[in-house]
């Protein structure tokens, strides 16, 4: 995978730009995985077929496109990881969705979203423009060119969620940092929900198991990580890491996955699954 920063003023409203490859070297044991949350969305060109598949809590198994939205999320989903794929994308800086795409990051929350339904056309043009360039690095310039031109004029994230997001950064505590803006709780909740699509409570909960997951390669005992993360014990903490990550602390430290958000799961074959197409509508003006 090749990952770099945006540039210029981009980099406001894009936490990362990225290319992935997986055609030369994956592991085929595995037909699905688990994408843990990070609280961040991102916007993504897939540049092979077939289109991403994701599966529901029944094993219903959706195509949600090629090029896409993925909303932020306060748990996990799963993944079709069956064939090989090469795509391109952004991951979107807290509160970054409203100036970029136009619309409430709250519209997306807990889902995937067809880029077409919101830029149209612009999104199939985009997807053929990317499949004739001849290098990864090429098509990073040229994704990064097409969302930058989707905000001639921006004034930026709101500071009120700005000054919120950098505090959730060292602080859990909501209502402190409430207070701080000098806003109702109600108002508060409704313009952080807006802009970054979780609650400030689910979202602080996904940066909390963040902290985890930035230690779980480690040596140190699930406790101590726990408790240097936040949790207020033990069973706290593998309650919520269970919820959100799908699987026990310890099965995470024992499958080991490559990419700490990328959790490899054995499924029955993806043929005893029923697939749907995901339900197309007009997003926004």
């Amino acid at each position: 995978m090749i990952r770099r920063e945006p540039r210029g003023p981009l980099r406001l409203f894009v936490q990362m730009l990225w290319y992935s490859d997986d055609t030369a070297d994956r592991d085929g044991r595995f037909e699905r995985e688990r994408v843990l949350p990070t609280g961040s969305m991102h916007v993504v060109v897939r540049l092979t077929d077939p289109p991403l598949r994701v599966f529901d809590g029944a094993g219903i198994a959706t195509d949600v496109g090629r090029a896409v939205i993925g909303g932020a999320r306060s748990t996990f989903y799963e993944r079709d990881i069956s064939r090989p794929s090469r795509s391109v994308g952004a991951l979107l800086c807290p509160g970054g969705a409203l100036p970029l795409l136009g619309i409430p990051a709250e519209t997306f929350a807990e889902r995937h979203t067809a880029l077409e339904d919101v830029w149209g056309s612009a999104a199939l043009e985009l997807r053929d423009r990317l499949l004739e360039v001849g290098s990864p690095h090429a098509a990073l310039d040229l994704f990064e060119s097409a969302l930058a031109a989707r905000f001639p004029r921006v004034r930026g994230v709101n500071p009120v969620v700005a000054h919120a997001l950098a505090r959730f950064e060292t602080t859990f505590d909501v209502g402190a940092v409430v207070d701080e803006t000098g806003y109702s709780h109600r108002h508060f909740i409704t313009m952080f929900h807006e802009a970054v699509g979780l609650t400030p409570k689910r979202y602080c909960r996904v940066r909390r198991f963040q902290r985890v997951l930035s230690r779980a390669a480690s040596t140190r005992p699930w406790s101590e990580i726990a408790l240097d993360a936040g949790y207020s014990d033990q069973a706290h903490f593998t309650r919520e890491f269970r919820e959100l990550a799908g699987v026990s602390p310890s099965r995470f430290r024992l499958l080991s996955p490559a990419h700490a958000h990328h959790v490899p799961i054995d499924t029955p074959s993806s043929n005893s699954f029923k697939t749907v197409r995901a339900r197309r509508g007009k997003i926004g003006p």
